[in-house]
């Protein structure tokens, strides 16, 4: 006769234990200059130092997650956490640098708080790079470049992106269109009509930019002189007439849907744009 089971000896059939994912998704995420490798020291300063010791209260052997843009992703612990500077160790890569759909967007300038939207969202959305323009409409024609570099890398951080997206200087209408290149499709958002926006970038190339109106929409000029571009093919965004944060919002959104990375269902990073 066998004897019993010893209760402290798992059976086989019982699952092992799972190891808690490390690092947890819950570790801050912060984008840093430093080129990224196993075994660098990564010291952080300023306000991303006050967010991790202050906000987040990190402290020694604690998980942060690193992107330098170059590399891609990093795990790193925490090797000493102080009051104005955090020393990080880099332990290993967690993903490449993603590949980033081609597309650009170029918004014109709006209102602070509104084109503000615009950076986080369209960042948060997947664009490669934002390309600021300035049209006669346009209430701004200058932009913080510290500030809007600040909104783009905390929309990247929130959003698990592994690449930022480029930032443009902001340029005037006529000139953006004279050095514009001819392998670009610019597709241009025009309330008073065009092809549908899904059917235009399902059938336009890959390698596309996106140019939305300011407040109060193109003048007439600006209207015919876009549509006379080589490159341009205007677009509508249904029977509405949105606002400029709207409608770049909204264009970037169905062309990741139809030309973009969408069909990843999460963010390991292996998804590739659709042909």
């Amino acid at each position: 006769m066998s004897a019993p089971p010893d209760p402290r000896v798992p059976s086989p059939r019982t699952p092992a234990p799972k190891t808690p994912a490390w690092p947890p998704r819950s570790a801050p995420r912060l984008f840093v200059d430093q080129t990224l490798a196993e075994g660098a020291t990564v010291m952080i300063e300023g306000p991303q130092a006050h967010y991790l010791a202050r906000v987040m209260r990190v402290g020694e052997g604690d998980a942060v997650v690193l992107c330098d843009d170059v590399t891609g992703e990093w795990a790193a612990r925490v090797v000493e956490a102080g009051k104005r500077t955090v020393v990080l160790g880099a332990a290993e890569r967690l993903r490449p640098r993603e590949n980033v759909p081609d597309l650009w967007l170029a918004p014109a300038l709006l209102k602070k708080d509104r084109f503000d939207l615009v950076l986080e969202k369209a960042t948060e959305l997947g664009v490669a790079r934002v390309a600021p323009v300035v049209t006669r409409r346009c209430v701004a024609d200058k932009l913080n470049a510290e500030r809007a570099r600040t909104i783009v890398v905390e929309a990247a951080e929130q959003c698990a992106r592994t690449a930022l997206p480029q930032l443009g200087q902001p340029m005037r209408l006529e000139a953006m269109l004279r050095d514009w290149p001819q392998e670009r499709t610019l597709f241009f958002a025009d309330e008073q009509g065009g092809t549908p926006a899904s059917d235009a970038f399902s059938a336009g190339s890959p390698c596309a930019a996106i140019l939305t109106g300011p407040e109060g929409g193109f003048d007439d000029g600006e209207r015919e002189m876009i549509r006379a571009h080589p490159q341009a093919r205007p677009i509508t965004l249904g029977p509405r007439i949105l606002r400029g944060e709207t409608a770049a919002i909204a264009a970037v959104a169905v062309w990741m849907a139809v030309r973009g990375d969408w069909r990843s269902a999460d963010y390991s990073g292996n998804s590739q744009p659709a042909d």
